[in-house]
């Protein structure tokens, strides 16, 4: 199943990605400038700056690419476990890729990392992300501080919010419930006790 994307969902996606990669762009940026001091000792900082901050982006680029970009085929570039640890790695969220998700198909392991972002969009003070397979059903299980989705959030995953109402912080939720939609599924949150569960259940 498929429903058509709103240009207001395409220019608040396109908007939240920018976001996400000036910070380490305009780093890199930085470190640039800092490499043409004399001091040696800015330009080995310099460099450890451009350094960390190219890894960033590619990370952040590579992630969104598979997760908002893959169209089918084969996959390319590295996979998507690692793709997801590799977005996580300096968040302060530990995130656990079961291998049995990692057996799926693409499509699924698409969504799967959608379910991912979605989830550690609602963990701002760090937490744990367990990405698993219970039978047909994909589930992410959030451990960390704080209420969990917010009801906007809630709403976007369930594809319940109209392109009016979302924001650059509820649309990937969104573009992870249009994904589960098309594969035949819906999102569905649920609190637990110390944080929550995103679950892929059949329509």
């Amino acid at each position: 199943m498929t429903r058509p994307i709103e240009l207001r969902v395409l220019e608040l996606l396109a908007a939240r990605l920018c976001h996400d990669l000036i910070s380490p762009v305009s780093a890199i940026a930085n470190g640039v400038e800092l490499m043409g001091e004399d001091d040696p000792d800015f330009v080995r900082d310099a460099a450890a700056l451009v350094g960390g901050s190219a890894k960033k982006a590619s990370s952040r680029l590579q992630f969104y690419r598979f997760v908002y970009g893959f169209t089918g085929g084969g996959l390319t570039g590295p996979a998507p476990h690692q793709l997801a640890a590799d977005l996580f790695a300096e968040s302060g969220i530990a995130c656990d890729y079961a291998a049995a998700a990692g057996l799926l198909p693409a499509e699924q392991q698409q969504l799967a990392c959608a379910m991912l972002a979605a989830a550690g969009e609602s963990l701002p003070r760090g937490g744990r992300l367990t990405l698993a397979v219970t039978g047909a059903q994909l589930q992410v299980e959030a451990v960390g501080e704080g209420s969990g989705p917010s009801p906007e959030t809630r709403a976007a995953l369930a594809l319940a919010a109209s392109a009016a109402e979302l924001t650059t912080r509820t649309v990937g939720a969104y573009f992870a419930g249009l994904l589960a939609a098309a594969q035949g599924r819906r999102l569905v949150v649920s609190d637990r006790p110390g944080g929550f569960r995103i679950a892929g259940a059949p329509l």
